[in-house]
């Protein structure tokens, strides 16, 4: 084969090469990503946005701070305690169990503890009543029989997945207010009315909570997920962009520090589904805000992020191949394979960092077509006979094994033919991930932006 011509394949590669040099460049991508964005969303969302996650941790104790500081002047109002007593410390507790980071999660505890309360009381207070009515022996046996048979389906349903997932918080509160309101042991005329001033304390406390939550650096569970997502990715870009520049480009005394860390990046993405869920369970009680309306898709989020694991898998999956590359010393099948396995890797970063992008930004446009039609281009250029023909060439091979693609007779036809098969499932699950992503938009309502091709 003569290395002064030029096949189709280089040819493709040297064109997605030219129209994307400006997206080849990540630094002066993402500074122009972050600058967007504090343009688009302001100062609402400043402690998430310009701050650290440590400086916004200290203004989530400070907001628990000014809650309780708060519910403890409620607490020492003369009206208040005339009229609640020292019930009004269920005020404070309710405070303290109830305010967590994000405000979808406040409202979904609160919410769970106000329902719980209501039920469990309300029938707590109902057994005390019969209980008293009955009196003696057989109030005993009523309060033990309607302790056991209620908390037998209560305990239950906090076992059922998806009740747990829920309301696991309120059928503890159901539980624990019923026993203590049955328990009570006090005259019936009197349990209507604690109930009643224990209920009343824990709506202010509450209150107080969600006033905080929502009117003070509003931490919301969606903004959080949506920069997740978004986060993903840029950190499967970089981390394809590295594993190419470690493998293809070697650097010695920077390989073994740097795939370390590239593998715990992908790591982060696959342990990432019960944070991912917990945020998306938060979100569905936020209110509207900023751009995240009532019945925002937040199920497809968990969708992409599924599709994201699976990919961090075989992106792991292909970092062991190319390492051959480094380890051994380069024939021509894996020269050939490397200008495909460079060409493939530079398309799916920019692939992921500009839908990482348009999700960040809330926008779609005709660019994504134009990325697809090189991504399709490369993608049936390392399927296409000639790669293989190529392949068969120079390591001498009959082309009824390399129609198969595999090959036992040396070691780099094997690393080759395992480096194309790896390479062509990164890029079918890219693929689905990009079909995921249009859905999304399509769902949202992205804001539809025109793109000229240079």
């Amino acid at each position: 084969m003569d290395s002064k011509t030029s096949t189709p394949l280089e040819t493709s590669q040297h064109s997605v090469l030219i129209d994307f040099e400006e997206a080849m460049r990540p630094e002066a991508q993402l500074g122009k990503l972050k600058e967007e964005n504090k343009k688009q969303f302001g100062c609402s969302l400043l402690p998430q946005q310009l701050v650290g996650i440590e400086t916004r941790w200290v203004i989530h104790g400070v907001k628990i701070g000014l809650a309780l500081v708060l519910v403890s002047l409620l607490y020492m109002l003369e009206p208040v305690h005339d009229r609640l007593g020292d019930n009004a410390m269920w005020a404070v507790m309710t405070v303290v169990v109830v305010f967590e980071y994000t405000a979808g999660a406040t409202i979904s505890k609160g919410v769970n503890r106000g329902i719980g309360t209501i039920l469990g009381g309300g029938l707590g207070s109902l057994v005390a009543l019969l209980a008293q009515e009955i009196g003696g022996i057989g109030k005993a046996l009523l309060i033990s029989a309607s302790l056991f048979f209620i908390s037998i389906p209560a305990s239950y349903l906090r076992m059922v997945p998806n009740f747990k997932k829920k309301y696991d918080y309120g059928a503890l509160i159901f539980i624990l207010t019923f026993s203590l309101i049955a328990n009570s042991g006090i005259r019936g005329d009197e349990i209507i009315k604690i109930t009643c001033d224990r209920l009343s304390s824990i709506c202010m406390g509450f209150a107080i909570c969600i006033f905080v939550s929502l009117f003070v650096f509003p931490n919301w569970a969606g903004d959080e997920l949506h920069a997740s997502l978004a986060t993903k990715f840029d950190h499967l870009a970089c981390s394809i962009e590295e594993y190419m520049e470690e493998n293809i480009n070697p650097q010695e005394g920077k390989k073994e520090t740097q795939t370390a860390y590239n593998h715990q990046r992908c790591r982060s993405i696959i342990s990432s589904k019960s944070t991912d869920e917990t945020l998306a369970k938060n979100a569905k009680w936020e209110p509207w805000h900023g751009r995240f309306g009532f019945s925002y898709p937040w199920n497809k989020y968990l969708q992409i992020g599924e599709h994201f694991r699976e990919l961090a898998c075989s992106i792991i999956a292909l970092s062991e191949c190319l390492q051959f590359m480094y380890k051994h010393p380069p024939s021509e099948a894996l020269t050939v394979v490397r200008k495909s396995c460079e060409a493939s890797c530079t398309l799916l970063a920019i692939m992921f960092r500009e839908f990482g992008s348009n999700i960040y930004n809330m926008k779609r446009n005709d660019k994504k077509e134009f990325i697809l039609k090189h991504f399709h281009m490369i993608r049936s250029e390392l399927c296409a006979p000639l790669l293989l023909s190529e392949l068969s060439i120079v390591i001498n091979i009959p082309k009824e094994v390399t129609r198969c693609g595999i090959s036992s007779s040396s070691s780099s036809s094997s690393s080759s033919s395992c480096i194309v098969f790896q390479l062509l499932e990164v890029m079918a699950k890219a693929e689905e991930i990009a079909k995921e992503v249009e859905e999304l938009g399509d769902v949202a309502g992205f804001t539809h932006v025109k793109y000229t091709e240079s």
